[in-house]
């Protein structure tokens, strides 16, 4: 489900932000869209389509604006952002804090925060932090590995085999990024990513065993705070009274969120490495992406016309 908000004091806390002016509701304040405005055509009066709901930031160019206003008019056009009921504004660079900046502040109950960070830089990662924090999201049963650099969900039903997979993943030199519950967040039209609860990350649950903190077992390098999710796997005990694909040249997706993610379903049976064969699955969507399907190969040497009938 979405995250609705976050609270200022988080983002107060995030990027170290010097708070100037203290609402004295910091803590209680929520910040609902993940977007800034550099508010420098509001500050000269054009408000059409103007969205009062987001983070307002100061820059050079909003600062010298302002300077070379008179006092009065740098009231005006101060006290008329503020007026419009704004979550806070945040001055860059360790710009000087001008007094009338303070009294609209205080006047309306509104938060001023300041950072030394270049303005771009702050906006461009205040906003990724943004549409993280307020991404829509869902928690899912599985685990989450990072594959010679694709992200990788496994799905499949308790006691299929998901954490040794996992496990003997780590072991040939792949990181763990999830297992049991996955925290995945669409950050983007195109974009899950996956990540583990707090409680629960850099933990394993291996039956018989119990828990293992893989980070203390392996090394950092055997984990990963985060990763999108590229390629699904869907393991399932063997049916023999199920057809499986054996060319490869369904195409299947799951759906997450919205998004559809290349998937496929491997059966699971006696005898079967399930490791080497998620490793090699993982590569193989690699390749695939990157223009060669060994199935349709074949089918184009067996058939030349294409034709399958």
């Amino acid at each position: 489900m979405p995250y609705s908000s976050i609270f200022l004091s988080q983002i107060v806390e995030r990027f170290e932000l010097e708070v100037v002016y203290d609402s004295g509701d910091i803590e209680e304040r929520r910040i609902t869209v993940a977007d800034v405005t550099r508010p420098g055509l509001q500050l000269a009066g054009y408000y059409d389509h103007f969205g009062p709901d987001r983070l307002q930031i100061v820059g050079n160019m909003e600062h010298a604006f302002l300077n070379n206003l008179t006092s009065e008019d740098r009231k005006r056009s101060i006290s008329t952002l503020f007026e419009k009921d704004i979550p806070a504004l945040i001055i860059t660079r360790n710009h000087e804090v001008q007094p009338e900046i303070l009294e609209a502040a205080e006047e309306t109950k509104t938060p001023v925060l300041r950072t030394e960070e270049a303005t771009s830089d702050f906006s461009s990662e205040l906003v990724k932090y943004l549409k993280m924090e307020l991404a829509p999201r869902v928690s899912m049963h599985g685990v989450l590995v990072e594959v010679n650099g694709e992200g990788i969900l496994i799905l499949g039903e308790s006691g299929v085999g998901k954490s040794e997979t996992a496990l003997e993943i780590v072991k040939r030199g792949h990181r763990l990024i999830a297992d049991d519950q996955v925290e995945i967040r669409k950050v983007s039209e195109t974009t899950l990513v996956g990540k583990a609860p707090d409680v629960i990350k850099h933990l394993i649950e291996i039956r018989g065993i119990g828990i293992m903190n893989v980070k203390e077992l392996y090394g950092v390098s055997s984990v990963k705070p985060q990763e999108s999710i590229d390629f699904v796997i869907n393991l399932e005990m063997w049916d023999e009274n199920k057809t499986y694909d054996r060319m490869g040249l369904n195409e299947e997706t799951t759906e997450i969120l919205g998004l559809k993610v290349p998937s496929i379903t491997i059966p699971v049976g006696p005898g079967r490495n399930l490791a080497i064969i998620v490793e090699a699955a993982a590569i193989n969507y690699r390749v695939k992406k990157m223009g060669f399907n060994a199935a349709q190969d074949l089918v184009s040497r067996v058939f030349p016309g294409g034709n399958l009938s």
